[in-house]
């Protein structure tokens, strides 16, 4: 019984040692030619920034880091859980995959915060924000991020096992107080945003339709607005939230931590993919970016699309 059950963990292991690579990989190919094709529009197309744009380039530079690191990964698992390169690289890949997670919740919550006080409380002076000011509301999420994420940097991350070299920041023996800080942050990164963006979504809502304006096509590009944004950030940070705690609450060293584990890595695997539908975002959040790019298109001469009209509180950029 028994060795069936570890024959059962090791098939598991197997299986994900086979997936994971091309499943990145896609991950990959999508999000590094949307995320040029936006870094491109926002700094090219677009020469007067609004506060909302500047968030969203934020989010931009934050899915850069992503990209920059998934190709160290994708060797990773590729090799069957087996790092090739020096430790110190260990580090900052998974620092730098880390610092898009939380940079991604971060400024989608900034987003979604930002829409919620234009439509619920639009003449409050906070509304009025400058670009300077986005620029510096940006600069202290960028600090707070990276902050939060430092323990990857200054903790060992890579180490020999079964002749093989590992690289990981979950499943560590030796529990250091900057790796349980890490560990909190992954936690509570997920639930506080959650509650922050529902919240949002569901007075946004309830103003519009009270206001009875959910039936007309601004309301509803609002409305759509923070439903993609609380459709991605559950795709893709809900799985990995469920299996983390989860995973604390087991024991280690069991066929069912061991599982539980590689359904949690897997899981990671989603917030990855945050970077190839971010892009959607953009064009749902920013109606400035949505006419530039179709713009672009319609200088290709091949597609003609219509452009929108500009103009409302509600849909602002």
């Amino acid at each position: 019984m028994v060795e069936n059950s570890s024959q059962d963990c090791s098939s598991s292991k197997e299986s994900l040692a086979n997936v994971l690579p091309t499943f990145l990989s896609i991950e990959f190919l999508l999000g590094l030619p949307g995320n040029i094709l936006a870094l491109w529009i926002f700094c090219c197309r677009l020469p007067n920034p609004l506060p909302n744009t500047v968030f969203l380039l934020n989010m931009v530079m934050a899915d850069f880091l992503l990209l920059a690191g998934l190709p160290f990964q994708i060797d990773y698992f590729r090799r069957h859980d087996s790092w090739m390169f020096p430790p110190i690289l260990c580090n900052i890949t998974l620092f730098m995959m880390a610092v898009n997670r939380s940079a991604s919740i971060a400024f989608m919550m900034t987003v979604a915060v930002n829409r919620y006080l234009k439509i619920v409380h639009p003449h409050h002076r906070i509304n009025q924000i400058t670009v300077r000011q986005a620029r510096l509301i940006s600069l202290v999420e960028w600090v707070v991020v990276v902050s939060l994420r430092l323990p990857l940097l200054t903790n060992e991350l890579s180490w020999p096992e079964n002749n093989v070299t590992l690289c990981q920041s979950f499943g560590i023996s030796t529990l250091t107080m900057g790796l349980m800080l890490h560990y909190g942050v992954h936690l509570l990164e997920f639930l506080l945003p959650f509650l922050v963006l529902l919240f949002c979504s569901f007075r946004i809502i309830c103003v519009l339709r009270h206001r009875q304006m959910d039936k007309m096509k601004k309301g509803q590009r609002a409305i759509r607005v923070v439903q993609v944004i609380v459709a991605i950030f559950i795709f893709c940070f809900m799985p990995s939230f469920v299996t983390g705690v989860i995973g604390l609450t087991l024991k280690k060293d069991s066929c069912m931590y061991n599982l539980v584990s590689t359904l949690f890595r897997f899981s990671i695997t989603f917030t990855y993919l945050n970077s190839a539908l971010d892009p959607i975002l953009y064009c749902f959040s920013s109606s400035s970016f949505h006419n530039a790019l179709k713009m672009s298109f319609n200088r290709l001469g091949l597609v003609q699309f219509q452009l929108n009209r500009r103009g409302s509180t509600i849909s602002e950029e």
